[in-house]
């Protein structure tokens, strides 16, 4: 699991695409244009002020790289878009794509396999980004949304297709959360700026849980510091935020269903060494890690189903700060 004159540029770059995306196919044999491409693709404006292209985290367990034509591998991969994608639609329209994500067989096996398995994973995901931002986003704002593997795509999108000052205009918020993002990575991409509150627009929103013990993990391992926001108070320094902060722990299900909310269930602090997410009140036993590679102590399932209801205020507030910033209010 390792990280990994402007209208003329306008213009070429619309010919180009124009071209690129009538008859793009990807590996899967899927053309981008066709509906089977898109577990959501929200056409109807009304009512909506934002996009947000939501990237799936890893949602498939063997093979090299998920087979999206298989109609089992579908369903899980919608089924884990379902569980989070509440915490972003409230005022977006949702584009979220069907990619051929790599698999944890691919991260158990690490290595090449892992590596190909990623930047093949990638690769295919562009391609629909690239074909939202064509033919569907008219200049909207737009979020970016990812968990784990679809924080590390977000990251790579931005690096790609956010270096342009006219796609990084509309960028209200990058969602990276359960995947490091780090100085080293903002240094070498002056796009990636970290969030520093509850309401700064542009910027990446990311942290990843982990028990007051534990000292390293596959997420973040030893020696890695990631740049992370307190979800429960907005902050990036160590003050502890209570857990009367807490909005609501929501876990839903593959339907969107919310199956259980628990309101003030933890607190948290950023680990000033780590960058990581202290989160307080809860225990491993109540909360174990489930994932073999990842150890006790890591809450990293529980990413955003801890802080769902904050994280979703907190969309809210940065489309009407996105708004306000841009006059569209």
């Amino acid at each position: 699991m390792k990280r990994r004159s402007y209208f003329g540029i306008l213009i070429a770059f619309a010919v180009f695409a124009q071209v690129l995306f009538a008859e793009a196919v990807l590996a899967s044999g899927i053309p981008v244009s066709n509906p089977a491409r898109w577990m959501y693709y929200e056409a109807d404006v009304k009512g909506k002020d934002a996009d947000v292209f939501f990237v799936c985290p890893t949602a498939v367990v063997t093979g090299v790289n998920a087979d999206i034509e298989d109609e089992k591998t579908r369903e899980a991969i919608l089924n884990a878009t379902n569980m989070e994608i509440g915490i972003y639609n409230k005022n977006a329209r949702v584009f979220a794509p069907y990619y051929e994500m790599a698999t944890l067989e691919d991260y158990s096996v690490g290595g090449e396999q892992c590596k190909r398995a990623l930047d093949s994973a990638y690769e295919d995901l562009r391609e629909t980004f690239r074909y939202y931002l064509l033919h569907e986003n008219n200049g909207r704002p737009i979020i970016l949304a990812g968990f784990s593997q679809g924080a590390d795509m977000i990251y790579r999108l931005l690096q790609d297709e956010f270096a342009c000052p006219w796609t990084a205009q509309k960028l209200v918020a990058a969602y990276a959360i359960g995947w490091p993002c780090t100085r080293e990575m903002t240094e070498k991409y002056p796009q990636l700026k970290a969030a520093k509150g509850e309401s700064d627009i542009g910027v990446i929103v990311s942290f990843e849980c982990e028990a007051p013990e534990l000292t390293e993990s596959l997420i973040v391992p030893k020696g890695v510091k990631m740049l992370s926001i307190n979800p429960l108070n907005w902050k990036t320094d160590g003050t502890h935020a209570g857990k009367g902060l807490n909005k609501g722990y929501v876990q839903a299900d593959g339907k969107a269903a919310i199956v259980k909310e628990i309101p003030r269930l933890c607190g948290a602090h950023i680990d000033t060494e780590r960058g990581t997410l202290k989160v307080t009140e809860v225990t491993p036993k109540e909360y174990p890690a489930l994932l073999g590679f990842l150890p006790d102590g890591s809450y990293h399932i529980y990413d955003y189903m801890f802080f769902y209801r904050n994280l979703q205020e907190n969309v809210l507030k940065r489309i009407d700060a996105w708004k306000e910033a841009r006059g569209k209010n």
